[in-house]
């Protein structure tokens, strides 16, 4: 299977990271509930997404919008429309990440994380993004907090909290999550579609 992504540079690689590891979606019905394929909580099997990220750095703000495709540890982002810069393609196939911009051109790294950081200097929870998306805390989490539905409401890891907000009592899966880092980053991911 091969996926793609699309980042605007600072922007786009948080997304991409994001993205990369797991998207939500705002309408999620029990038939789409099923599409979600887990092993188990330590491994995300499959989800297709899309939305908006919209990304707060101390020097910026900006938003794209996205479509993310994740089996296993392998996905793709596509996202267009951040800082002006075009399109951004991102993918993981499980050993190495790309991302690829007519801005940046092609950047390699062993990780989503690195990437990241390569492309904008700065780190965010990537690897715990497709965890989050499906409502689920990360093996790495360092504090989770669930709400009176027993649904994850809060995470914390690596200086980054997320906070998670449901269209209604009845949905399992985030519409929208929100996290925000001590040193002034604060990235929002809102999901429109789930399959």
């Amino acid at each position: 299977m091969q996926f793609r992504q699309t980042f605007l540079v600072p922007i786009s690689l948080v997304v991409a990271g994001l993205l990369l590891t797991g998207c939500q979606s705002n309408q999620v019905s029990k038939t789409q509930q099923n599409t979600v394929n887990l092993v188990s909580q330590d491994t995300v099997k499959k989800f297709s997404i899309h939305g908006k990220i919209g990304v707060t750095t101390p020097e910026q703000t900006s938003s794209a919008f996205y479509s993310w495709s994740q089996e296993d540890k392998r996905f793709g982002i596509d996202l267009s429309g951040a800082l002006g810069i075009g399109r951004t393609i991102i993918e993981y196939n499980g050993q190495t990440a790309t991302l690829v911009s007519e801005k940046t051109g092609t950047i390699t790294a062993d990780n989503p994380e690195e990437l990241l950081f390569k492309a904008t200097k700065w780190q965010a929870p990537i690897s715990q993004l497709p965890y989050w998306i499906l409502g689920q805390s990360a093996p790495s989490d360092e504090l989770n907090e669930k709400d009176e539905q027993n649904r994850l409401s809060s995470a914390n890891n690596a200086g980054w909290t997320a906070v998670f907000h449901y269209a209604n009592n009845q949905d399992n899966l985030p519409n929208k999550i929100v996290m925000r880092h001590q040193a002034g980053y604060r990235v929002i991911l809102t999901i429109n579609h789930f399959s």
